[in-house]
């Protein structure tokens, strides 16, 4: 059975420059099977046509909340309503899982230190070390998973591409690559450009989890619609 992980992220990842008001760096995993996917595409190119008339558009958490750009449409309120309850029951409906993994760089920083292992590094392996634990309760399934990533530039992404092939060869914390043969595991950068729907979707649900992490009191209503499909391997998001 073949599965698509998308990843994408919100916040910085950097240590050295920390915004006290948002120190959270998290990354935001999409995991769905292929057959899933092709039925999320379609309620997405739907959603797309009935607010800007074309598939092309690329949906981005930031221009949405700040209705910028080609959201200015977001202005009127009675529009912006209707958006978000279509969207949040294009959310609801679909079957995905959501993988999230991030830090709080102001504890972590404390707890670890400057010279420390690559946050994102860190926090994409406890991400896939979830996914494999995922895999695990459903045994004896051979299982494909190709993991969609946003580029993000030729160094950075070399970098990744690096970590990752580690990853591949010699599976994560929990997972060892003697106890994880019967997962195949691949991966591939796209281009913002290339509309990658299920990159956008990561996307858009990064940010209430973040949110969330910083402060669980406040009222987080995009937060509640995505709760029930967070899967997580520890009782915790945030890497301490």
């Amino acid at each position: 059975m073949k599965y698509y992980l998308f990843i994408d992220e919100t916040g910085d990842h950097g240590l050295t420059k920390i915004d006290i008001n948002f120190p959270i760096f998290l990354l935001s995993g999409i995991l769905i099977k292929k057959n899933e996917l092709i039925q999320l595409e379609l309620l997405l190119i739907k959603f797309k046509m009935k607010y800007w008339s074309t598939e092309s558009l690329i949906l981005h958490s930031r221009e949405i909340r700040k209705c910028s750009n080609e959201y200015k449409i977001l202005l009127d309120e009675d529009l912006k309503n209707q958006f978000y309850n279509d969207l949040n029951q294009l959310i609801s409906r679909s079957k995905f899982l959501i993988i999230p993994s991030g830090i709080n760089k102001v504890n972590y920083i404390e707890n670890y230190g400057l010279l420390t292992d690559d946050p994102y590094e860190i926090c994409i392996s406890k991400l896939i070390d979830s996914v494999l634990t995922k895999f695990k309760h459903q045994k004896n399934q051979a299982r494909e998973l190709q993991i969609i990533l946003e580029k993000r530039g030729n160094k950075e992404d070399q970098k990744l591409a690096l970590h990752l092939s580690k990853i591949i060869l010699n599976g994560t914390l929990n997972h060892p690559i003697s106890n994880s043969k019967n997962v195949i595991i691949d991966y591939e950068f796209k281009h913002k450009k290339e509309n990658i729907n299920g990159l956008q979707l990561a996307d858009l649900i990064a940010y209430p989890i973040a949110k969330f992490m910083l402060n669980q009191s406040i009222h987080n209503p995009a937060f509640d619609i995505i709760s029930n499909k967070i899967f997580l391997s520890t009782s915790k998001i945030l890497i301490t």
